[in-house]
């Protein structure tokens, strides 16, 4: 497997630099000198970063991925969400142990250019932009989805209402991000927290037992749950706004996926004892009235509601970084480069994103978005723990066998997932990687 290029070598080599920029390099008479690009501020602290993680991860999956999860892995849902946790834990040491080297905007389009190579770099780009676009729109229908009875264009409306608004919080900088996103935060939490108490002290309560499953399904109910689990991406893709950066993302990782499988366990526990997921669209919401607790339901649907804010807020923020580091490289339109010169975010790529999920929140549905979502999300931490393996024991935290299992357990899980969505992520990826090639020619750079 290919070593990359030391750490040394990558801060001269590449675009993106938590550095400020150095001065342009003369140039012939003919030809202007390139503009210095502006670095984005370091503002967030581990606080503020394991915040952000949270707001992603403990989102609106918590609320709405039990109903197909469940419809897939029957009664061993939690197996399945215990395979997801193991994998999830994997991606996230690698992710963490990279972004201590490579503390840039970009996450795993950074890792993979460095250590395995351009082509490796711009697929786990191309996957994380797209796979994360549509759990944009996911998130934005989820929060209609509790937010506004009934449905119809209404709820539509809704959720491009909730996207535009959102977008204009990331546009003002990253610490209001930060700042709104703890608020959403300690309120889905605290509904949480009202919900297992709910189920945990209330009557009936259901036997666990292991019938009417199958290890295809298990595995695909694990594909389907990482989905509620990949958003400590969020902190590695905004490394270049983090103060200490080889010191503040390993915390920052480590202690949101740690505190995320915590609360998905117990939520996923206290479910099982009370009703099957698989028969409802809003399990949560279906369990307090289950254990005569319907003065608890209006609750739980503000709490889900909150919770889709905050994952969707989360996930603008990273996309928009990501998209600024392929741009930067050239991989996307130089135009999505730009950082705004007062708020220090990038303001293009953010807005391009608003605009191209505001597109899907009015033409597509929940159900098929988590599916396409985890199958793009998966091949990019796929690539990340395929890069974390090839870094040399100075720059290690933890050991490689994490690496390998993590890798296996992305590709695994990928191909298990709903046949439409495994089509439909691996053609558009195709697509990329051939357009890419004609634009780059056999040199396979994609400078012009």
């Amino acid at each position: 497997m290919p070593t990359g290029r030391s750490p040394r070598r990558w801060r001269r080599a590449t675009d993106v630099s938590a550095a400020q920029p150095q001065p342009a390099q003369p140039q012939p008479a003919q030809r202007q000198p390139a503009q210095p690009q502006p670095a984005l501020a370091r503002r967030l602290g581990v606080g503020d970063a394991v915040v952000v993680g949270l707001g992603s991860m403990v989102g609106a999956g918590v609320f709405a991925v039990w109903g197909p999860a469940g419809r897939a892995a029957g009664s061993g849902l939690l197996i399945g969400l215990a395979i997801a946790a193991v994998v999830a834990y994997c991606n996230a040491v690698s992710s963490a142990q990279l972004a201590a080297v490579y503390p840039v905007s970009g996450g795993t389009y950074v890792y993979g250019r460095e250590r395995l190579g351009e082509w490796w770099g711009f697929a786990a780009g191309w996957c994380f932009v797209v796979g994360k676009t549509a759990s944009c729109a996911a998130m934005a229908l989820t929060f209609a989805t509790y937010a506004v009875p009934g449905g119809g264009w209404l709820r539509r409306l809704v959720a491009l209402a909730a996207v535009g608004g959102l977008a204009a919080v990331n546009y003002r900088g990253v610490t209001k991000t930060a700042r709104l996103t703890r608020i959403l935060v300690a309120c889905t939490l605290a509904v949480l927290a009202l919900v297992l108490i709910v189920l945990l002290t209330g009557e009936p309560h259901r036997d666990l037992e292991l019938t009417g499953t199958s290890p295809y399904g298990v595995l695909q109910a694990a594909g389907l749950l990482f989905f509620a689990f990949a958003g400590y991406a969020r902190i590695a893709t905004m490394g270049e706004e983090v103060r200490e950066p080889a010191k503040t993302i390993p915390r920052a990782i480590s202690t949101a996926v740690i505190v995320a499988i915590g609360i998905y366990l117990a939520v996923g526990v206290a479910l099982l004892l009370v009703l099957d997921p698989a028969t409802t669209i809003a399990p949560l919401a279906a369990a307090v009235d289950t254990v005569g607790a319907a003065w608890a339901s209006p609750v739980v649907r503000i709490g889900a509601a909150l919770a889709s804010l905050g994952a969707l807020l989360a996930l603008i923020a990273g996309i928009g970084r990501t998209s600024l580091a392929m741009a930067r490289n050239h991989d996307l339109p130089g135009w999505l480069a730009a950082v705004h010169p007062r708020f220090q975010v990038p303001h293009h790529a953010e807005l391009a994103l608003a605009v191209v999920v505001g597109i899907l929140v009015l033409t597509t549905d929940l159900r098929g978005m988590i599916g396409f979502s985890s199958f793009g999300v998966l091949l990019y931490y796929a690539i990340a723990n395929a890069s974390a393996f090839t870094q040399p024991a100075d720059q290690r935290r933890w050991p490689r066998a994490l690496n390998v299992i993590g890798l296996i357990g992305c590709v695994v899980l990928a191909v298990t997932l709903p046949w439409t969505s495994a089509v439909v992520g691996a053609g558009l990826l195709a697509i990329a990687l051939i357009v890419r090639k004609l634009r780059t020619g056999r040199g396979g750079s994609a400078r012009s």
